[in-house]
C-alpha cells in the first residue's frame, strides 16, 4: 500500500509540471473589437463576431502561455450595413479571396504584475507580419452556475493597416492608418 501511494504521489506530481492545459474562448463572453478615426474627427468602432481562440499554458499565471486565433472576415460588424458590405469588398479586406484572418504568437515577455508584451505573426488580407500587443491577464475563477474553470485576459494595441494592404485607396486624413485593437476574452478550461 505505502509503495502504491508513492507511486500515485509520484504520478502526480510529474504530470502536475507538464501537463499543459488548453483554454478555449467562451464566445458569448469574448469580444474582438477595432477602431479607426474617420475624417480625423470622430472614432468608429467595430467588431468580428465569428472567431476562435486557443490558449496553452502549464503555468498557473500563464507566463508560458501560447494563442492563436482565427476570425472570419465576413462577421465584420460596424452596425452600417454598408459600411460592413464596403469593409468586405476588394477596397478592403476581400472577405472573398481573403475570409479569415488569423494569429499565432511566438513570445510572451512579463511587463508587470499580470500584464505581458504578447509578440506574434499577424496575418490579415494575405500579408503576414509581426505585431506586439499589449495583454492583461485578469485572473482564473469558476463560473459560479457552470461549474467550469474560466480565465480572462485582455488585449491592447494598435496595427497600421497599410502594412496589411487594407483601404489602399482611402488615405489615412480620410480613415486612419492606425487601427486600435481591443479584445476581451473568457477562456474555458480544457476545451
Amino acid at each position: 500500500m505505502k509503495k502504491l501511494t508513492i507511486l500515485l504521489s509520484a504520478f502526480f506530481l510529474l504530470t502536475a509540471f507538464t501537463t499543459v492545459g488548453t483554454w478555449t474562448n467562451d464566445k458569448a463572453h469574448s469580444q474582438l473589437a477595432f477602431t479607426v478615426t474617420h475624417l480625423g474627427v470622430s472614432d468608429v468602432s467595430g467588431t468580428f463576431n465569428d472567431f476562435d481562440v486557443v490558449v496553452t499554458s502549464s503555468k498557473p499565471d500563464f507566463s508560458d502561455a501560447a494563442f492563436s486565433f482565427t476570425a472570419k472576415v465576413a462577421s465584420i460588424d460596424t452596425r452600417v450595413e454598408a459600411r460592413d458590405n464596403h469593409l468586405k469588398s476588394a477596397d478592403f479586406f476581400d472577405a472573398a479571396k481573403f475570409p479569415e484572418m488569423s494569429f499565432k504568437s511566438s513570445g510572451l515577455v512579463k511587463d508587470g504584475t499580470n500584464k505581458f508584451k504578447l509578440s506574434g505573426d499577424l496575418t490579415i488580407h494575405g500579408v503576414t507580419k509581426p505585431v506586439t500587443m499589449n495583454l492583461l491577464f485578469r485572473g482564473v475563477t469558476e463560473n459560479p452556475m457552470s461549474k467550469a474553470t474560466l480565465a480572462g485576459f485582455q488585449l491592447t494595441g494598435s496595427i497600421k493597416r497599410s502594412d496589411f494592404n487594407l483601404g489602399a485607396g482611402f488615405p489615412a486624413p480620410m480613415i486612419s492608418d492606425e487601427v486600435t485593437i481591443k479584445a476581451d476574452g473568457e477562456f474555458i478550461a480544457g476545451k
